[in-house]
């Protein structure tokens, strides 16, 4: 794999603008009105897998949108990778806060990206990071350079739980067999130190409504004779953190994993910058659990976020109502050893308790996900750090991750393979938000370091 840089310089302008060509097809899976957009993805998805080498590429029919299977057999005595990632992408909203459309995709330097960044809903999460490995897979093929097998499933749902992959991976697991499974889905701590994710937080996302009177009041008729069920809302909400951010739902924190002193100093070994942190993200002050550091916040740490909440009138001007309803949608990062669903029913039970009886409430569970840690000592991690310490120049650091794949611990219950995270985003790079943008210099680093995952998986597997 000598030639492999010189492979990725002289097909750089094509490489970029394949990947721009796929991030313009607006994604969107959590609105039905993207769902033509959704599956036109993964038509062009199936035809770059064709296209860098596959021998066979399928769309497979799910409950909900299809997944694209594709795979090259070379021997089956050889190792078998399994790539994981996913094509569809997260709302745009609110598209007014973007500098440039999100789906008419432009490159722009910035001073963390001096070579440019692809600016474009899906860039980092995960149209790019999934891009490195079809380009991976093409230089391996047209070179000559693929040691072992490997298979790929791309989803189209992983922004609203995977569902349907979780159907899919059960009744195909014959299909699915492999000895380690590599996704790009995660981030790394800087272009010049990159990391390796060993932890995942899972997650209970949950939909919460208040209802009052049977319609909207007028506030000087009614106001301080019925319960306002936005007032009530926001403090329900209020009371689930105390003074020390500590979350108030009882039986939370039974389950939940302390690190001990010396895991949490070996955490602190990593480069950070609190007064960077607080600049690039323009606030004065941190916030959040007392006993705990920023990193151990919201990396090793279960959170309970409020993600949205309406309710009432929020139109130009003013109307003097007291809403019927109100609304508000809640998040639960948790750690492993936490049980999604049994933290869903500890959250119902706690929200529907502290409810005053002049108001009726509701608690929808939408999806969810369990943690995931993953060993250093294996041959997957280990190939990926030498890897990494041969185009990077520098040995990887462990690190666990504040983010969320819930699958990946299904992986391991269905599949019973270890996961690899090799991302190459970084956390300035906006997923989720407005401007979000994947470095030119990430994304042709993560197709020049992923076949040497390939080859030293391999080598380390005899």
């Amino acid at each position: 794999m000598e030639n492999i840089k010189a492979y990725v310089t002289q097909h750089k302008d094509r490489f970029i603008n394949e990947l721009i060509e796929l991030l313009k097809i607006p994604s969107i899976s959590a609105d039905s009105a993207y769902s033509q957009d959704v599956l036109n993805t993964a038509d062009a998805v199936k035809k770059a897998l064709l296209t860098a080498g596959c021998d066979t590429v399928e769309i497979c029919e799910t409950p909900g949108y299809p997944i694209v299977y594709g795979e090259k057999i070379i021997d089956s005595n050889l190792p078998t990778v399994l790539v994981y990632g996913h094509y569809d992408v997260q709302p745009a909203d609110p598209i007014e806060l973007w500098d440039s459309p999100p789906f008419e995709p432009v490159i722009k330097k910035t001073e963390i990206h001096p070579d440019g960044a692809i600016f474009a809903r899906g860039a980092c999460d995960d149209k790019g990071q999934l891009y490195m490995h079809v380009k991976a897979l093409e230089y391996m093929v047209k070179n000559d350079n693929l040691p072992c097998n490997v298979k790929f499933m791309i989803e189209g749902e992983e922004e609203i739980g995977s569902t349907s992959l979780a159907w899919f991976v059960e009744r195909n697991q014959e299909k699915l067999a492999n000895d380690v499974i590599l996704i790009s889905d995660t981030g790394m701590i800087s272009n010049t130190q990159p990391s390796i994710t060993t932890g995942l937080r899972g997650l209970s996302y949950v939909e919460v409504e208040v209802t009052g009177p049977n319609r909207d009041l007028h506030s000087g008729l009614y106001g301080g004779a019925v319960a306002n069920p936005i007032n009530i809302l926001t403090k329900m909400i209020a009371s689930l953190h105390d003074e020390n951010n500590h979350i108030t739902i009882p039986g939370f924190y039974d389950k939940v994993e302390e690190l001990s002193t010396e895991e949490r100093a070996e955490m602190a070994k990593a480069p950070f910058s609190l007064d960077d942190y607080k600049k690039a993200l323009d606030i004065s002050e941190v916030y959040g659990e007392k006993g705990y550091t920023t990193n151990e916040r919201n990396s090793i740490r279960p959170t309970l976020d409020v993600n949205g909440i309406w309710g009432g009138y929020t139109g130009e001007g003013a109307k003097t109502v007291i809403a019927s309803k109100a609304h508000a949608k809640i998040s639960m990062r948790l750690v492993p050893n936490q049980d999604w669903e049994e933290i869903t029913e500890l959250f119902t039970k706690h929200f529907i308790n502290i409810a005053p009886k002049a108001v009726k409430v509701k608690v929808i569970p939408h999806h969810g996900g369990q943690g995931y840690v993953t060993p250093i000592n294996n041959i997957g991690y280990k190939a990926a750090s030498k890897a990494y310490e041969e185009t990077f120049g520098v040995t990887p650091i462990p690190q666990r991750s504040g983010g969320s794949i819930p699958i990946v611990a299904l992986f391991e219950k269905e599949l019973k393979s270890k996961t690899i995270l090799m991302g190459f985003g970084l956390d300035s790079d906006a997923i989720h938000s407005p401007n979000e943008h994947f470095g030119i210099f990430n994304y042709l680093k993560g197709i020049e370091t992923i076949p040497l995952f390939f080859k030293y998986y391999t080598e380390m597997s005899k």
